[in-house]
């Protein structure tokens, strides 16, 4: 990934609102793919907690510079780790800094992530560091 890529990620106030992101913070991209109301869905997590909010998708939640979900979804694997850079009252913009390599496959996804039946408190298995 030569080219800066950044996000907004939105839907924080149905998670745990502001209170988890910290400037300069690292977040989790993680695909959702057995989202039901979006095929391109990338939630944003954190390993203590779990899903914190979502990649924008759309015209109305994605921030000028930004990248929606949709245009970010083929660039990564499964998961990418993002910096924080703003937050405001209701969304957070990040900077994608890798794409993660290790256990960045299919196994550790579905470990991970895709088979937890309470999504909301879903604890991520990796750290960015990896």
């Amino acid at each position: 990934m030569n080219e800066k890529m950044y996000v907004t990620i939105c839907g924080i106030s149905h998670y745990y609102g502001k209170t988890p992101f910290e400037v300069g913070g690292e977040i989790f991209l993680v695909k959702d793919e057995d989202n039901d109301f979006d095929s391109e869905a990338i939630a944003a997590a954190l390993p203590c907690i779990g899903i914190i909010g979502y990649v924008a998708n759309s015209k109305d939640t994605v921030y000028r510079g930004t990248m929606s979900a949709g245009r970010l979804y083929d660039k990564i694997k499964y998961k990418a780790c993002a910096k924080v850079l703003f937050v405001t009252h209701s969304s957070v913009i990040a900077e994608i800094i890798q794409e993660k390599q290790k256990g960045n496959n299919r196994e550790s996804y579905n470990n991970n992530y895709k088979n937890s039946n309470n999504r909301k408190n879903t604890k991520i298995g990796f750290k960015c560091s990896d």
